[in-house]
């Protein structure tokens, strides 16, 4: 096997198409900082790697410990994870565990040096869930927290601690903002559990939607595109904002036509819409963060 082949098959196992949950807060924190007249490119940059390679740990570590607990099979429902096949092997995967989460430590010391030594401790705890997602004696994932996690550390922590990196501040602005990421990027993780129930339930994964069922899964990415859409009313109204702050109302169709999918579809046909619920948070993210520039 040469090394472009090695390549794709690592960006693959990293799972692209869940990468736009890194992206998204970064984004809006630093649109966040531009409005404030406080944005610094090169701490944008530095925020982004150490979210892109805390996501792509945890990614590994969660692909690792599914593995091991027979969660991820060769007939599973969502694309097949190279562990399951033999392509990697378990040493292979915990070295790319180790390098993912070693590039968003080193990245988070620039950051830390340049800001609070608070922001150590919030990198830490930060790896510390990315790694309990899956592992350790109460793997979040495994026991119903996995939902308020994404929304915690894609949503808050990745979208204040990318503002607060380049303001060293905390504002209200930037704490209502992190409101519709974290929503939004929640729903990815819907789409991929109520895709994956019934192998969940073998494994004794008891996500929320293996604990309240398939019609609870409808309701609560219905409910996470509502709070989004509300935020931006609510933004506008408490902060006397303008009228930019609606931009992110032109994906309105997109999000309709992502709800009468998940109403629709079921299997492996949830895999485009899976795909599709990441593309529509960072379209929302992006004219999210447009209204803040403009």
């Amino acid at each position: 096997m040469n090394f472009i082949e090695k390549t794709k098959i690592w960006i693959i196992a990293s799972r692209p198409k869940t990468l736009p949950a890194a992206f998204s807060p970064v984004i809006v924190g630093s649109a966040v900082a531009h409005f404030c007249n406080s944005f610094k490119l090169t701490f944008a940059i530095l925020a982004l790697l150490v979210s892109l390679f805390i996501q792509i740990g945890t990614n590994f570590v969660n692909d690792l410990f599914d593995f091991r607990k027979g969660t991820d099979k060769k007939d599973r429902v969502g694309p097949e994870r190279f562990l399951t096949t033999g392509i990697v092997t378990e040493k292979q995967v915990i070295n790319a565990i180790i390098i993912s989460f070693g590039i968003a430590f080193i990245s988070g010391i620039f950051l830390v040096f340049s800001s609070n030594w608070i922001l150590l401790a919030v990198g830490i705890l930060s790896i510390l869930a990315g790694i309990s997602y899956t592992a350790g004696p109460f793997p979040l994932a495994y026991n119903g927290f996995g939902d308020i996690f994404v929304f915690i550390f894609f949503g808050f922590v990745g979208t204040i601690g990318t503002f607060y990196v380049q303001t060293h501040s905390i504002s209200q602005l930037s704490i209502l903002a992190s409101i519709p990421i974290g929503a939004l990027i929640t729903n990815i993780l819907v789409v991929n559990n109520y895709r994956d129930i019934e192998d969940d339930k073998l494994a004794n994964k008891r996500t929320l939607i293996v604990v309240f069922g398939r019609n609870f899964a409808k309701i609560q990415y219905v409910f996470l595109i509502m709070i989004s859409y509300l935020s931006l009313i609510y933004i506008y109204f408490l902060m006397d904002f303008e009228l930019t702050i609606f931009l992110p109302f032109l994906s309105l169709p997109i999000a309709i036509s992502l709800i009468k999918q998940i109403y629709q579809v079921e299997g492996k046909q949830l895999n485009l819409t899976l795909a599709k619920t990441a593309q529509f948070s960072v379209l929302f993210s992006l004219l999210f963060a447009i209204s803040f520039i403009l």
